[in-house]
Protein backbone atom coordinates (compact mmCIF):
# COMPACT_ATOMS: atom_id res chain seq x y z
CA UNK A 1 0.00 0.00 0.00
CA UNK A 2 1.12 3.42 -0.97
CA UNK A 3 1.80 6.09 1.87
CA UNK A 4 -0.69 8.85 1.12
CA UNK A 5 1.73 11.23 2.79
CA UNK A 6 4.53 10.52 0.44
CA UNK A 7 2.01 11.44 -2.58
CA UNK A 8 0.57 14.86 -1.09
CA UNK A 9 4.29 15.34 -0.29
CA UNK A 10 4.90 15.34 -4.56
CA UNK A 11 1.96 17.61 -4.96
CA UNK A 12 3.73 19.84 -2.19
CA UNK A 13 6.95 19.88 -4.45
CA UNK A 14 4.89 20.06 -8.22
CA UNK A 15 3.13 23.20 -6.57
CA UNK A 16 6.18 24.69 -5.09
CA UNK A 17 8.39 23.92 -8.51
CA UNK A 18 5.40 26.01 -10.06
CA UNK A 19 5.78 28.78 -7.80
CA UNK A 20 9.57 28.97 -7.92
CA UNK A 21 9.87 28.85 -11.96
CA UNK A 22 7.22 32.23 -12.16
CA UNK A 23 9.44 33.72 -9.54
CA UNK A 24 12.24 34.57 -12.79
CA UNK A 25 15.02 32.17 -11.12
CA UNK A 26 18.64 32.19 -12.45
CA UNK A 27 18.62 30.35 -15.40
CA UNK A 28 20.71 27.64 -14.17
CA UNK A 29 18.01 27.12 -11.35
CA UNK A 30 15.42 27.70 -14.05
CA UNK A 31 16.81 24.27 -16.48
CA UNK A 32 17.20 22.28 -12.94
CA UNK A 33 13.64 23.17 -12.02
CA UNK A 34 12.36 22.55 -15.91
CA UNK A 35 13.62 18.92 -15.26
CA UNK A 36 11.69 18.58 -11.94
CA UNK A 37 8.58 19.85 -13.16
CA UNK A 38 8.51 17.82 -16.47
CA UNK A 39 9.55 14.60 -14.46
CA UNK A 40 7.14 15.15 -12.17
CA UNK A 41 3.71 16.49 -14.47
CA UNK A 42 2.83 12.66 -15.42
CA UNK A 43 2.69 11.16 -11.89
CA UNK A 44 1.05 14.20 -10.21
CA UNK A 45 -1.47 13.91 -13.05
CA UNK A 46 -1.99 10.45 -11.93
CA UNK A 47 -2.27 11.35 -8.52
CA UNK A 48 -4.70 13.89 -9.07
CA UNK A 49 -6.71 11.34 -10.93
CA UNK A 50 -6.31 8.77 -7.84
CA UNK A 51 -8.09 11.15 -5.38
CA UNK A 52 -10.93 11.73 -8.12
CA UNK A 53 -11.35 8.07 -8.41
CA UNK A 54 -11.02 7.42 -4.74
CA UNK A 55 -13.74 10.13 -3.72
CA UNK A 56 -16.07 8.82 -6.55
CA UNK A 57 -15.47 5.69 -4.91
CA UNK A 58 -16.62 6.56 -1.47
CA UNK A 59 -19.54 8.82 -2.61
CA UNK A 60 -20.60 5.08 -4.77
CA UNK A 61 -19.90 2.88 -1.40
CA UNK A 62 -21.88 5.59 0.41
CA UNK A 63 -25.46 5.74 -1.78
CA UNK A 64 -24.92 1.46 -1.59
CA UNK A 65 -24.89 1.59 2.03
CA UNK A 66 -27.73 4.34 1.61
CA UNK A 67 -30.71 2.40 3.04
CA UNK A 68 -33.26 5.12 1.60
CA UNK A 69 -31.39 4.11 -1.90
CA UNK A 70 -33.74 2.54 -4.11
CA UNK A 71 -32.54 -1.13 -5.84
CA UNK A 72 -32.47 -0.02 -9.16
CA UNK A 73 -30.10 2.73 -7.84
CA UNK A 74 -28.04 0.43 -5.39
CA UNK A 75 -27.49 -2.13 -8.47
CA UNK A 76 -26.53 1.29 -10.94
CA UNK A 77 -23.74 2.43 -8.07
CA UNK A 78 -22.48 -1.01 -7.72
CA UNK A 79 -21.68 -1.38 -11.32
CA UNK A 80 -20.08 1.98 -11.05
CA UNK A 81 -17.94 1.04 -8.05
CA UNK A 82 -16.80 -2.54 -9.90
CA UNK A 83 -15.13 0.38 -12.56
CA UNK A 84 -14.03 2.49 -10.00
CA UNK A 85 -12.41 -0.19 -7.80
CA UNK A 86 -10.45 -1.43 -11.12
CA UNK A 87 -9.54 2.17 -12.47
CA UNK A 88 -8.34 3.25 -8.17
CA UNK A 89 -6.06 -0.22 -8.39
CA UNK A 90 -4.31 0.59 -12.49
CA UNK A 91 -3.87 4.18 -11.14
CA UNK A 92 -2.13 2.59 -7.65
CA UNK A 93 0.06 0.23 -9.94
CA UNK A 94 0.85 2.90 -12.49
CA UNK A 95 1.55 5.58 -9.89
CA UNK A 96 3.73 2.79 -7.75
CA UNK A 97 5.98 2.27 -11.03
CA UNK A 98 6.35 6.03 -11.40
CA UNK A 99 7.47 5.85 -7.74
CA UNK A 100 10.00 3.43 -8.44
CA UNK A 101 13.92 5.54 -8.21
CA UNK A 102 14.87 6.82 -11.71
CA UNK A 103 17.80 7.89 -13.12
CA UNK A 104 18.53 11.22 -13.62
CA UNK A 105 19.69 10.67 -17.25
CA UNK A 106 16.26 9.23 -18.58
CA UNK A 107 15.61 12.12 -20.37
CA UNK A 108 18.80 12.64 -21.85
CA UNK A 109 19.84 12.64 -25.30
CA UNK A 110 22.67 9.68 -26.59
CA UNK A 111 25.38 8.88 -27.98
CA UNK A 112 25.15 5.13 -29.61
CA UNK A 113 28.24 3.97 -30.72
CA UNK A 114 28.62 0.57 -32.50
CA UNK A 115 31.73 -1.23 -33.00
CA UNK A 116 32.50 -4.51 -35.41
CA UNK A 117 34.13 -7.23 -33.29
CA UNK A 118 34.98 -10.45 -34.23
CA UNK A 119 34.58 -11.68 -37.11
CA UNK A 120 36.43 -9.71 -40.09
CA UNK A 121 34.24 -8.17 -42.72
CA UNK A 122 31.00 -9.71 -41.48
CA UNK A 123 31.74 -8.05 -38.30
CA UNK A 124 31.51 -4.85 -39.93
CA UNK A 125 28.54 -5.66 -42.03
CA UNK A 126 26.95 -6.64 -38.98
CA UNK A 127 27.81 -3.49 -37.06
CA UNK A 128 26.43 -1.43 -40.50
CA UNK A 129 23.02 -3.65 -39.57
CA UNK A 130 22.60 -2.80 -36.11
CA UNK A 131 23.61 1.42 -36.73
CA UNK A 132 20.87 1.05 -39.44
CA UNK A 133 18.35 -0.90 -37.08
CA UNK A 134 18.85 1.98 -34.74
CA UNK A 135 18.58 4.73 -37.03
CA UNK A 136 15.17 2.99 -38.17
CA UNK A 137 13.67 2.68 -34.86
CA UNK A 138 15.26 6.06 -34.06
CA UNK A 139 12.56 7.52 -36.74
CA UNK A 140 9.80 5.78 -35.79
CA UNK A 141 10.02 7.55 -32.44
CA UNK A 142 10.42 10.60 -34.01
CA UNK A 143 14.28 11.13 -32.75
CA UNK A 144 17.05 12.83 -34.66
CA UNK A 145 20.33 11.07 -35.75
CA UNK A 146 23.24 12.63 -36.68
CA UNK A 147 26.89 10.71 -37.38
CA UNK A 148 29.55 11.90 -35.66
CA UNK A 149 32.60 9.98 -36.68
CA UNK A 150 32.38 6.78 -38.63
CA UNK A 151 34.85 4.45 -40.24
CA UNK A 152 33.31 2.00 -43.38
CA UNK A 153 34.70 -1.42 -43.81
CA UNK A 154 35.91 -2.93 -46.46
CA UNK A 155 33.22 -4.70 -48.39
CA UNK A 156 30.38 -2.46 -46.32
CA UNK A 157 29.07 -1.75 -43.10
CA UNK A 158 31.16 0.13 -40.74
CA UNK A 159 34.28 -0.98 -38.26
CA UNK A 160 33.05 2.24 -35.87
CA UNK A 161 30.55 4.76 -35.71
CA UNK A 162 29.56 6.83 -33.59
CA UNK A 163 26.35 8.92 -33.50
CA UNK A 164 24.24 11.22 -31.86
CA UNK A 165 20.60 10.69 -31.17
CA UNK A 166 18.35 13.66 -29.74
CA UNK A 167 14.42 13.28 -28.88
CA UNK A 168 12.56 12.52 -25.84
CA UNK A 169 14.07 10.10 -23.38
CA UNK A 170 16.15 8.82 -25.49
CA UNK A 171 18.90 6.99 -23.05
CA UNK A 172 15.77 5.56 -21.05
CA UNK A 173 15.07 3.87 -24.19
CA UNK A 174 18.94 2.92 -25.32
CA UNK A 175 20.77 2.53 -21.98
CA UNK A 176 20.32 -1.05 -22.23
CA UNK A 177 21.58 -1.98 -26.05
CA UNK A 178 25.14 -1.37 -24.36
CA UNK A 179 26.38 -4.75 -24.75
CA UNK A 180 27.79 -7.56 -27.04
CA UNK A 181 25.28 -8.13 -30.22
CA UNK A 182 26.20 -11.73 -32.06
CA UNK A 183 24.96 -12.94 -34.96
CA UNK A 184 25.09 -16.34 -36.84
CA UNK A 185 24.30 -15.86 -40.55
CA UNK A 186 25.53 -17.37 -43.45
CA UNK A 187 28.04 -14.66 -45.18
CA UNK A 188 27.25 -13.14 -48.86
CA UNK A 189 30.89 -14.55 -49.30
CA UNK A 190 30.48 -17.63 -48.27
CA UNK A 191 30.06 -20.27 -51.10
CA UNK A 192 30.01 -23.32 -49.04
CA UNK A 193 26.42 -21.99 -46.92
CA UNK A 194 28.60 -22.43 -43.94
CA UNK A 195 26.92 -20.38 -40.62
CA UNK A 196 29.55 -17.99 -39.30
CA UNK A 197 29.31 -16.20 -35.80
CA UNK A 198 30.27 -12.51 -35.96
CA UNK A 199 29.66 -10.05 -33.06
CA UNK A 200 29.37 -6.36 -32.34
CA UNK A 201 29.80 -3.85 -29.66
CA UNK A 202 27.05 -1.72 -29.06
CA UNK A 203 27.93 1.47 -25.99
CA UNK A 204 25.28 3.97 -25.46
CA UNK A 205 25.85 6.90 -23.41
CA UNK A 206 23.92 9.41 -22.10
CA UNK A 207 24.65 13.59 -23.47
CA UNK A 208 25.60 15.69 -20.57
CA UNK A 209 23.54 18.90 -20.21
CA UNK A 210 25.51 22.07 -19.08
CA UNK A 211 24.09 21.57 -15.68
CA UNK A 212 25.21 17.57 -15.08
CA UNK A 213 28.91 18.50 -15.86
CA UNK A 214 31.63 21.70 -15.89
CA UNK A 215 34.28 20.81 -18.28
CA UNK A 216 36.85 23.65 -17.67
CA UNK A 217 39.02 25.24 -21.06
CA UNK A 218 42.24 24.62 -18.64
CA UNK A 219 41.72 21.19 -18.04
CA UNK A 220 41.69 20.24 -22.11
CA UNK A 221 44.64 20.21 -24.36
CA UNK A 222 43.57 20.37 -27.89
CA UNK A 223 45.12 19.36 -30.93
CA UNK A 224 45.03 19.75 -34.57
CA UNK A 225 46.23 17.56 -37.43
CA UNK A 226 45.75 16.43 -40.93
CA UNK A 227 42.39 14.27 -42.12
CA UNK A 228 43.35 10.68 -43.18
CA UNK A 229 41.75 8.06 -44.91
CA UNK A 230 38.83 8.93 -47.17
CA UNK A 231 37.27 12.14 -47.98
CA UNK A 232 37.69 13.92 -51.00
CA UNK A 233 40.25 15.51 -52.72
CA UNK A 234 40.28 18.71 -49.75
CA UNK A 235 40.83 15.80 -46.74
CA UNK A 236 44.74 16.18 -46.49
CA UNK A 237 44.62 19.87 -47.66
CA UNK A 238 43.98 21.61 -43.74
CA UNK A 239 45.04 20.41 -40.12
CA UNK A 240 40.80 20.50 -40.17
CA UNK A 241 41.15 16.88 -37.97
CA UNK A 242 40.76 17.25 -33.98
CA UNK A 243 41.93 15.51 -30.79
CA UNK A 244 40.67 16.49 -26.95
CA UNK A 245 42.81 15.15 -24.39
CA UNK A 246 40.33 15.77 -20.99
CA UNK A 247 43.63 15.65 -18.81
CA UNK A 248 42.14 15.22 -15.23
CA UNK A 249 40.95 11.32 -16.81
CA UNK A 250 43.07 10.83 -19.90
CA UNK A 251 39.80 10.06 -21.60
CA UNK A 252 40.89 11.49 -25.26
CA UNK A 253 38.48 11.71 -28.60
CA UNK A 254 38.96 12.46 -32.11
CA UNK A 255 37.32 13.42 -34.88
CA UNK A 256 38.12 14.23 -38.90
CA UNK A 257 35.02 13.83 -40.58
CA UNK A 258 34.16 17.28 -41.32
CA UNK A 259 36.33 19.49 -43.29
CA UNK A 260 35.64 22.34 -41.25
CA UNK A 261 37.75 22.24 -38.14
CA UNK A 262 35.28 24.01 -36.00
CA UNK A 263 32.64 21.67 -36.96
CA UNK A 264 34.81 18.93 -35.56
CA UNK A 265 36.05 20.47 -32.20
CA UNK A 266 31.90 20.96 -31.74
CA UNK A 267 31.53 17.36 -32.38
CA UNK A 268 34.56 16.05 -30.51
CA UNK A 269 33.42 18.27 -27.04
CA UNK A 270 30.19 16.87 -27.65
CA UNK A 271 31.57 13.16 -27.29
CA UNK A 272 34.06 13.76 -24.83
CA UNK A 273 31.41 15.78 -22.55
CA UNK A 274 29.40 12.43 -22.82
CA UNK A 275 32.26 9.78 -22.42
CA UNK A 276 33.37 11.86 -18.88
CA UNK A 277 29.87 12.11 -17.73
CA UNK A 278 29.61 8.50 -18.28
CA UNK A 279 33.01 7.60 -16.38
CA UNK A 280 31.48 9.44 -13.05
CA UNK A 281 28.11 7.74 -13.56
CA UNK A 282 29.70 4.51 -13.65
CA UNK A 283 32.06 5.52 -10.62
CA UNK A 284 28.91 5.94 -8.60
CA UNK A 285 27.02 3.02 -9.92
CA UNK A 286 29.81 1.23 -8.84
CA UNK A 287 29.87 2.80 -4.90
CA UNK A 288 25.48 1.65 -4.86
CA UNK A 289 25.96 -1.79 -5.58
CA UNK A 290 22.71 -2.65 -5.09
CA UNK A 291 21.21 -0.22 -7.24
CA UNK A 292 23.73 -2.02 -10.20
CA UNK A 293 22.42 -5.17 -9.31
CA UNK A 294 18.89 -4.18 -10.17
CA UNK A 295 19.61 -3.51 -13.82
CA UNK A 296 18.91 -5.64 -16.76
CA UNK A 297 22.22 -7.10 -17.02
CA UNK A 298 25.52 -5.95 -15.36
CA UNK A 299 25.65 -2.87 -17.99
CA UNK A 300 29.28 -4.32 -18.62
CA UNK A 301 30.00 -3.50 -22.47
CA UNK A 302 31.98 -6.73 -23.00
CA UNK A 303 28.78 -8.96 -21.66
CA UNK A 304 27.11 -10.79 -24.57
CA UNK A 305 23.41 -9.77 -24.37
CA UNK A 306 21.82 -10.26 -27.90
CA UNK A 307 21.64 -13.20 -30.43
CA UNK A 308 20.71 -12.53 -34.08
CA UNK A 309 20.51 -16.18 -35.68
CA UNK A 310 19.65 -15.78 -39.55
CA UNK A 311 19.01 -19.11 -39.95
CA UNK A 312 16.12 -19.75 -37.61
CA UNK A 313 14.67 -16.10 -38.11
CA UNK A 314 14.81 -15.68 -34.51
CA UNK A 315 16.41 -13.12 -31.82
CA UNK A 316 17.19 -13.84 -28.67
CA UNK A 317 17.68 -11.48 -25.81
CA UNK A 318 20.15 -13.29 -23.34
CA UNK A 319 19.33 -11.06 -19.96
CA UNK A 320 15.42 -11.60 -19.85
CA UNK A 321 15.18 -15.46 -21.81
CA UNK A 322 13.10 -13.34 -24.58
CA UNK A 323 13.49 -15.27 -28.15
CA UNK A 324 11.03 -13.86 -30.77
CA UNK A 325 10.96 -15.15 -34.50
CA UNK A 326 10.19 -11.99 -36.01
CA UNK A 327 14.31 -11.10 -36.83
CA UNK A 328 13.22 -9.40 -40.46
CA UNK A 329 11.07 -6.63 -38.56
CA UNK A 330 14.26 -6.15 -35.66
CA UNK A 331 16.96 -5.77 -37.88
CA UNK A 332 15.17 -3.29 -39.66
CA UNK A 333 13.81 -1.50 -36.72
CA UNK A 334 10.23 -2.21 -36.76
CA UNK A 335 10.06 -3.96 -33.95
CA UNK A 336 13.24 -3.70 -32.26
CA UNK A 337 10.61 -1.70 -29.80
CA UNK A 338 9.28 -5.35 -28.60
CA UNK A 339 12.53 -5.73 -27.14
CA UNK A 340 13.78 -2.80 -25.76
CA UNK A 341 9.59 -2.39 -24.12
CA UNK A 342 10.41 -5.86 -22.20
CA UNK A 343 14.13 -5.05 -21.31
CA UNK A 344 12.07 -1.64 -19.40
CA UNK A 345 9.39 -3.82 -17.92
CA UNK A 346 11.62 -6.50 -16.74
CA UNK A 347 13.70 -3.72 -14.55
CA UNK A 348 11.11 -2.69 -13.45
CA UNK A 349 9.88 -5.47 -11.99
CA UNK A 350 12.57 -5.68 -10.01
CA UNK A 351 12.65 -3.05 -8.96
CA UNK A 352 9.27 -3.23 -7.66
CA UNK A 353 10.45 -6.82 -6.34
CA UNK A 354 12.80 -5.26 -4.12
CA UNK A 355 10.39 -2.34 -2.78
CA UNK A 356 7.77 -4.06 -1.91
CA UNK A 357 10.08 -6.91 0.04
Amino acid sequence: MMARHKLDNLLDRFAEIEHLMSSSPNPSAYVKLSREYAALEPLVGKIRALNKAEQDLAGVESLIRDSASDAEMRELAEMERDELVERVEALSQEIRVGLLPKDEADANDAILEVRAGTGGDEAALFAGDLFRMYQRYAELQGWKVEILSASEGEVGGYKEVIASVSGDHVFAKLKFESGVHRVQRVPATESGGRIHTSAATVAVLPQAEDVDIDVQDSDLRIDTYRASGAGGQHVNTTDSAVRITHIPTGIVVAVQDERSQHKNKARAMQLLRARIYDEERERAANERTEARRLQVGSGDRSERIRTYNFPQGRVTDHRIGLTLYKLDQIITGEALGEVIDALIVEHQANLLATEEA
